[in-house]
């Protein structure tokens, strides 16, 4: 829809608008009028009141719908959602139902919208060959090659901190921390100086496993409900001296920005892909070309644009990522790792093959050596101040896009 098509009722959006009815994200908020918070979906540039339709048309699924976070209804499971999605389809396109639905819409700008879901536990990974060569290049440029022996077997991750996950709008406070410069003889403490950006896919686990259990690659869509985007914010200088044996901690635990807007999988079945070639064999456990899963293209084709006060400083494409978010689950309880409802497990930096491509500042300024120039100034990594927002989307049914909700933050100097 372009600018000068402002939508005055939530029914009179174009067939191609982003967020329409073939979209509808799902999302807690809190009307202007109110103080409860509510699941809602989005249509265009409102907000529909989820369990107060149900109740009103005598919905099975008012339950689930009536409550202040998504986690009932992430629980509910696969027949669940596909039920659900198709009644809020069903809600707001027949004219039959538009009398009772209509007085439950609300104006996206006059909300409050909160984190979605509780967030149980928190994973993060390692999935872009190109993220993950260049970040080789940078700090082993030496090496004979510039992926680790074990990338290509299996997907890395580390265990993060759920309890600071926020959603999009929520201020990031600049970290502080131990470093060291090669050039230090000692560490020093104080704030973060190489404050940086991942941009990430999260996807939010809905049904739980028991402890012992495993998630084959076939059962992938049994368990996750959606995605959304994320950014997980990185402070290098704590990073680098931290992370040597036992991986990321302070330099990344600090704060976790998500949309606050969750698309289910149903809404991109138009941009499932294949991943790229596999060029070593797996483990069958991680097989994703075995007869079972023909059909099954494990790959989403997502176009992120990532920008800071406004500019747009990169475009990584999703399409390009090694190791699916399939794979990603069934290596994430092959031990037998139980799954809760409200987990959370993110991509890695999502990066292209094009220097426009790349999804932190790490690698776009290559560790700091050759800044961005923006309109307001050179970066190497962020200033206080510094506002950075992700978008991204998908193709959709007939030639539209399904847009993702967007996460934004902004930086605030340390305490």
């Amino acid at each position: 829809m372009s600018e000068q098509q402002a939508q005055t009722t939530p029914f009179d959006l174009p067939e191609d608008h982003p967020f329409g009815p073939h979209n509808l994200p799902y999302g807690v908020f809190t009307p202007a009028e109110s103080d409860a918070p509510r699941v809602g979906v989005r249509l265009g540039d409102y907000v529909l009141d989820a369990g107060a339709v149900a109740a009103a048309l005598g919905s099975a699924h008012a339950a689930v719908l009536a409550r202040p976070s998504l986690n009932p209804l992430l629980a509910a499971g696969r027949a669940t959602w596909t039920e659900v999605r198709a009644a809020l389809i069903s809600w707001v396109t027949e004219e039959a139902h538009r009398a009772i639905v209509t007085p439950h819409f609300h104006a996206l700008a006059d909300v409050s919208l909160h984190l979605p879901f509780e967030v149980a536990d928190y994973v993060d990974f390692y999935a872009s060959e190109n993220h993950a060569r260049n970040v080789g290049q940078i700090f082993r440029p030496d090496a004979e090659d510039s992926l680790t022996p074990n990338w290509k077997h299996l997907p890395i991750g580390y265990h993060g901190r759920s309890g600071t996950v926020v959603v999009s709008g929520t201020e990031v406070v600049r970290p502080s921390g131990q470093r060291k410069a090669p050039t230090d003889p000692t560490p020093v403490f104080g704030p973060s100086v190489r404050l940086d950006i991942e941009a990430e896919v999260g996807f939010v686990v809905g049904v739980p496993t028991q402890l012992g259990e495993t998630v084959a690659l076939a059962d992938f869509r049994e368990h996750v409900f959606g995605l959304t985007l994320l950014n997980d914010w990185s402070a290098r200088d704590i990073q680098a001296w931290e992370y040597v044996p036992l991986g990321p901690f302070l330099g990344k635990s600090f704060a976790t920005s998500v949309s606050a807007w969750i698309t289910p999988l149903e809404a991109l079945e138009e941009a499932r892909i294949a991943p790229p070639a596999r060029t070593h064999a797996l483990l069958p456990y991680l097989d994703d070309t075995t007869e079972e899963l023909k059909g099954e293209p494990g790959g989403y084709d997502l176009r992120i644009t990532v920008a800071i006060n406004g500019h747009t400083v990169s475009e990584p494409p999703f399409s390009t990522m090694y190791w699916t978010a399939a794979q990603q689950l069934t290596h994430m309880t092959v031990n037998g790792a139980s799954l809760r409802t409200g987990d959370l497990y993110g991509s890695g930096t999502v990066s292209g093959e094009t220097e426009a491509e790349r999804g932190s500042l790490l690698e776009l300024t290559w560790n700091g050596k050759q800044p961005l120039e923006l309109p307001d100034g050179k970066r190497a990594f962020l200033e206080d101040g510094d506002e950075v927002t992700m978008t991204a989307w998908a193709p959709g049914p007939n030639g539209t896009r399904v847009e993702l909700g967007e996460v934004r933050g902004r930086i605030t100097g340390a305490r």
